[in-house]
């Protein structure tokens, strides 16, 4: 049933409304324009099948009970976060808007040791949002507004609970002033910088998560190590190794990124530095 609605809403969106296709279509066009037309054609067509996919998985995961998500949603190598929980230090998780991310933030507080937290930005209808986040959050997962995630960190460490929070810092940033602007998928583009800033701050252990998608409706999740000591850490190398370990990952199968969104509305500021990342070493040029 899931993957025929999933199909009819495909019809619809792409079809029949033609939803965001030409941002789709310049964005993909912008990222790879060593590609042919009939290449970007075949990622946008996965795309639009594969949004659908999410959205029915979304609404699944609003009632779904944590045996049914944690079926769909595997952590393959938890002792690699679980050992920091052993050791009593709050990681931060980085990731992006790739595949599944519901089902990340639903699953987090049970699927892992530690307290989990996601941390976002707020929906603009003040009644969704409060519903959302009260389903998002019914098995434990703790949501926090960006804007009070100062608060929250600082409590979690002044009271010493290990806690895992988990950052999309794919998001177009607010502040085009406090971002990180280096040149990714052939743009100028701005990134978010609080990850590092908060890792840096508290010396948490960060590491990246990486979302394969198994088969549609099913997904496992990898988690590699970036950074073991931000503290000791130069500044933006480890948002450096998280742009470049992202970028392999969209590269290697881009129709599951969200396209449909305006990547590139920003514009960097003339006194801002634009970084140079050597993708081969995940690692800022000098």
């Amino acid at each position: 049933m899931a993957r025929f609605l999933s199909d009819i809403l495909y019809l619809i969106a792409y079809h029949l409304l033609r939803y965001r296709r030409q941002v789709t279509r310049n964005n993909l066009a912008r990222a790879y324009p060593q590609m042919t037309d009939r290449q970007r054609k075949v990622i946008e067509v996965a795309y639009y099948h594969h949004i659908c996919d999410l959205l029915v998985e979304g609404v699944h995961n609003l009632y779904a009970s944590p045996q049914s998500i944690m079926k769909r949603y595997r952590f393959v190598n938890r002792e690699v976060v679980n050992h920091y929980y052993n050791k009593g230090q709050s990681v931060v998780l980085m990731s992006a808007h790739y595949n599944n991310w519901e089902y990340m933030i639903t699953s987090l507080n049970y699927q892992l040791l530690h307290h989990g937290v996601g941390v976002g930005k707020p929906l603009q209808d003040k009644a969704v949002a409060t519903y959302i986040t009260r389903r998002r959050g019914r098995y434990g997962t703790e949501i926090v507004d960006q804007t009070n995630v100062r608060q929250t960190m600082e409590y979690y460490h002044r009271h010493h609970v290990p806690v895992a929070y988990m950052m999309l810092s794919d998001q177009s940033p607010n502040d085009v002033h406090k971002s990180f602007w280096t040149t990714f998928m052939n743009q100028e583009t701005p990134f978010l910088y609080g990850a590092e800033h908060f890792a840096r701050k508290y010396n948490m252990p960060v590491l990246y998560y990486d979302v394969e998608k198994e088969r549609r409706g099913h997904y496992r999740v990898r988690f590699t190590p970036l950074c073991e000591n931000p503290s000791e850490t130069p500044q933006y190398a480890i948002t450096a190794r998280y742009v470049a370990m992202l970028k392999s990952t969209i590269d290697s199968h881009p129709e599951y990124w969200l396209w449909s969104h305006r990547r590139w509305k920003r514009t960097r500021p003339q006194d801002m530095p634009l970084y140079t990342i050597d993708y081969n070493t995940q690692s800022l040029k000098q």
